[in-house]
């Protein structure tokens, strides 16, 4: 048996998946050298931005499960492998803890100003520290777009800041928010009262653009943005730029961008209050050995004929 991954898998998923065949790692992740490699693979393994599209799969006859490392899935045609029976796993909920520790890394950095300071600590501008003053946390209100498994972790992290939790996601139920103490309220409210604004929603036609032009013209003067989602979500780099210039957004930290990597020659990358990672904030130890694990097991649950507990597409198993 033949095993692709489009990037290197750590070895808690070769030690369960090595014995069932040979891992191959494919050198770039160019559709033509995933259609020439997914040929006699019948796993492939999606980590990263590499895009599984129909060719892929159907040029891999003997396809048998698509595994991804993360909760992102809109890389992979997903209708084209339920066409052919193919399952999808996945992993929603392993890297939950880590992304909501980054956003509150985020949020704790901008309103700090921890690099500005850094940088003004090392050109020997000490007497800055009386010309601007940091924000506080405790107090003020955090809005949290798309309140599911990391939605939720972040509103756990930010309550002993004493922060009023707002949220906005039209799949949590009431119970839920309350049981966290948080408040649900519409996207226009949720940035209309927020000062802070981090956002984890998934990628879909209805959340593509969700923060814009339009609606950032309601922010309060001095808010901030985060985004650890996926750089879709907010409608281009030259709106956040905009709102960092007239002083509705006192700071903005991005961790997802489109595309990617990055197009570092835009001015946003220029401004002082905006803080930027290369798409890393689930990259943690723990969570990596976490993904892969759920992930390889999934796989091997397929080859066994079991059912796995993450399926995307859970009617190519019904019948």
């Amino acid at each position: 048996m033949k095993i692709l991954a489009t990037a290197p898998i750590d070895q808690t998923a070769l030690n369960i998946l090595s014995p069932y065949g040979e891992i191959i790692t494919a050198s770039d992740d160019k559709e033509e050298t995933l259609v020439r490699l997914a040929a006699d693979a019948e796993v492939i393994i999606v980590r990263g931005v590499a895009q599984i599209t129909a060719n892929v799969i159907n040029s891999a006859s003997n396809l048998k499960v698509i595994g991804r490392t993360g909760v992102g899935i809109n890389n992979i045609d997903i209708a084209s492998a339920t066409a052919r029976g193919i399952p999808v796993v996945f992993t929603p909920g392993a890297n939950s803890r880590a992304v909501a520790e980054a956003a509150m890394a985020f949020l704790l950095s901008l309103a700090k100003r921890v690099i500005y300071w850094d940088s003004q600590t090392k050109a020997n501008q000490w007497n800055s520290r009386y010309d601007s003053m940091n924000d506080d946390l405790e107090g003020a209100t955090l809005g949290i777009v798309g309140f599911g498994n990391i939605g939720q972790q972040l509103a756990r992290l930010a309550t002993p800041f004493d922060m009023k939790i707002l949220a906005c996601d039209p799949y949590t139920t009431p119970e839920t928010a309350t049981d966290l103490g948080v408040e649900l309220v519409s996207l226009d409210e949720l940035i209309q009262r927020a000062k802070y604004i981090s956002l984890h929603t998934v990628l879909t036609p209805e959340t593509e653009g969700i923060i814009n032009e339009r609606n950032l013209q309601h922010l309060q003067s001095g808010s901030y943005l985060i985004n650890l989602s996926r750089g879709e979500a907010i409608d281009s780099l030259d709106t956040v730029l905009e709102a960092l210039n007239d002083g509705r957004l006192a700071g903005a930290g991005l961790d997802v961008f489109v595309p990617e990597p990055a197009d570092i020659a835009h001015p946003i990358f220029n401004h002082p209050n905006f803080l930027t990672a290369p798409h890393v904030a689930s990259l943690t130890k723990q969570a990596i050995d976490t993904i892969h694990l759920w992930m390889a097991n999934d796989i091997k649950a397929i080859l066994e004929g079991e059912k796995p507990k993450n399926l995307v597409n859970p009617e190519v198993l019904q019948s």
